[in-house]
């Protein structure tokens, strides 16, 4: 695909990253003389230095024999009016970055009336992926599939834990639960284990089932925590808003801190359920004060970085049960695992990997089995992906065992007619069914890559 990129900061890098991966044709717009010499430097891309919305602009880039234009720059409104433009210049799909609260309960009209084929709002995206994480806390991180009715998550094993030591054939027949461990990261490889393969303390595992097998999952092996009723957030952006607002909804205590008064002014009128503090959250006094040492959850949200791995930190030695850090150099991420943050958001990814989901649907060569959903995990070492079987193909009503399927991937789950399958040997793809793949194969767009 010819894909057309308005706006190089850090989700356009990030995209640029991604998708000229996939062996996409990328052109980078902007105005930016610094930034598009830095892709140069580092990318196979195009670029055109100028003003996104300037029709010669976007000429010279090939707007019309675009198959894909995504727009993330700052402004909501120039996204949009970039969208807007190429659409009428003829570029075949639109993606604008909308961000402002304002425009959330308008994104329906505002796609259909400038023809938007996808809009993502990353702070929004962003508080749905921690809000699912603080209704199952004892989760790293967790991705839903098949519209909610089947899950992936991430849960690392610390000393004690009741599966160490034990192989996949030994987890089966002592624990009676419908779970199926799909992946493991072990230091820096990432593998999906046999029945033979034992897990060891440290290790990092990828579970697939239903919520609920879940919660029994983490029951019998006595690692389940109650959901989480207060938290704390520092840091009162637009993330923080879109977060509280979400678990206000879902019944718990949600306080803020920000050192801004004028924010904290607009955070009281818009979230009047919650509790705003208006001070400097990386004060320990401060913290003391409002029961960092009380709360269930805390959630680490200003705009630097270190400050937030420090009160991390901090509130790991506080004891917090539940520790989320949002940062925006994922070079940190690593940094953090290793000191036992285990809980980061990185917004620009978010953003990223829905995109790169999107696009992966749309490019897909074949086009009854393509990509529904997709989530790209440890820095896109390994992707689940959600297909939606439509029509009969060559891999359909024949037993796994007798399917020749190549190493690194697994049939993690089906869902057929609402009935959720973890499948064995003897099970079989059919038609209209969903079924969730877990790869260490990167690019992946049909279910017929599997195949040997």
């Amino acid at each position: 695909m010819k894909i057309i990129i308005m706006g190089s900061g850090k989700v356009g890098h990030k995209l640029v990253e991604q998708l000229a991966q996939e062996g996409h044709d990328i052109v980078v717009i902007d105005s930016n003389p610094a930034a598009l010499q830095a892709l140069v430097d580092t990318e196979d891309v195009m670029c055109v230095e100028g003003n996104a919305v300037d029709y010669q602009v976007q000429l010279e880039a090939g707007i019309s024999e675009a198959d894909l234009v995504i727009a993330c720059t700052d402004g909501d409104e120039l996204n949009m009016l970039c969208c807007l433009l190429a659409r009428k210049h003829g570029a075949a799909r639109t993606i604008a970055r909308v961000r402002k609260p304002e425009y959330y309960d308008q994104l329906p009209f505002i796609r259909e009336e400038m023809g938007l084929s996808f809009a993502i709002n990353p702070e929004r995206a962003s508080a749905n992926v921690i809000s699912r994480v603080l209704i199952f806390p004892a989760a790293t991180s967790i991705e839903p599939f098949a519209k909610g009715r089947v899950e992936l998550m991430e849960f690392a094993l610390d000393a004690g834990n009741a599966l160490i030591g034990k192989s996949l054939v030994e987890i089966n027949k002592r624990f009676s639960f419908r779970v199926l461990i799909c992946a493991v990261q072990r230091g820096q490889e990432v593998f999906i284990p046999g029945g033979s393969d034992v897990l060891e303390a440290g290790d990092r595992i990828y579970l697939v089932s239903s919520h609920d097998e879940l919660q029994s999952f983490f029951k019998e092996i006595d690692l389940f925590r109650s959901s989480v009723k207060n938290v704390m957030i520092v840091g009162g952006g637009k993330i923080s808003y879109y977060l509280a607002k979400r678990l206000l909804f879902q019944g718990m205590h949600v306080k803020i801190i920000e050192q801004n008064m004028e924010r904290c002014r607009e955070l009281c009128e818009q979230l009047p359920a919650a509790t705003v503090v208006c001070g400097d959250g990386s004060h320990e006094e401060l913290l003391l004060e409002e029961g960092i040492q009380e709360v269930d959850a805390f959630v680490a949200m200003t705009g630097m970085d270190e400050i937030n791995a420090i009160l991390s930190l901090y509130a790991k030695t506080r004891n917090v049960s539940k520790i989320i850090t949002k940062v925006t150099q994922l070079s940190f991420t690593e940094m953090l695992e290793k000191i036992g943050i285990q809980t980061i958001i990185s917004p620009k990814e978010v953003t990223a990997n829905q995109i790169v989901r999107y696009v992966r649907a749309v490019s897909a060569s074949v086009a009854d089995n393509s990509v529904e959903s997709l989530s790209r995990l440890i820095g896109g070492r390994l992707e689940a992906l959600e297909f939606l079987v439509e029509k009969k193909a060559p891999f359909t009503g024949i037993p796994l065992k007798d399917l020749s399927i190549q190493p690194g991937f697994l049939v993690a789950c089906i869902v057929r007619d609402r009935e959720l399958i973890i499948p064995g040997g003897n099970d079989t793809i059919e038609e209209d069914d969903t079924v969730i793949l877990v790869t260490t194969r990167p690019h992946v767009k049909s279910l017929h890559e599997m195949l040997a």
